[in-house]
């Protein structure tokens, strides 16, 4: 009985976790994708990015530079291993996601420019917990 008992928590268990890892990989690669097309988008400067960051009263060259890094961290998300250049690749995306909702916000942009920064944000946050051990530091 106890040997039913003891196979049932672990398959429980084994569900759980797999259920976790498809979570996972759902929130990150959404991110991913996020990310990577945002940052081509502001290096190609395309869909009004440029109206975009000039509206803000930033140097048309900051969209090289975020554009660069966003598609560095999308890809240090998904590459296997270093699991602390992954942390460095979560918080630079949160600050960055965070940093464009202020931005817009204190521009008085419309809803829809903090929202979205603030989704990525939030699925950032999302890939990091839950991201398997293998992830961590």
């Amino acid at each position: 009985m106890s040997k039913m008992i003891g196979a049932g928590i672990s398959a429980k268990a084994e569900t759980e976790s797999q259920g976790k890892g498809i979570a996972y990989w759902t929130v990150t690669l959404l991110l991913a994708a996020a990310i990577t097309l945002s940052g081509i988008g502001q290096l190609m400067q395309l869909g009004g990015n440029i109206e975009l960051v000039t509206n803000l009263g930033y140097p048309l060259y900051v969209m090289t530079i975020l554009g660069i890094w966003k598609v560095l961290g999308a890809v240090a998300l998904v590459v296997p291993g270093f699991p602390r250049l992954k942390e460095w690749a979560h918080a630079g995306i949160f600050f960055l996601m965070t940093g464009a909702a202020f931005s817009h916000a204190l521009a008085n942009d419309s809803g829809f420019s903090i929202i979205l920064p603030l989704s990525y944000a939030a699925l950032n946050i999302a890939s990091w917990a839950l991201r398997p051990k293998s992830r961590r530091l």
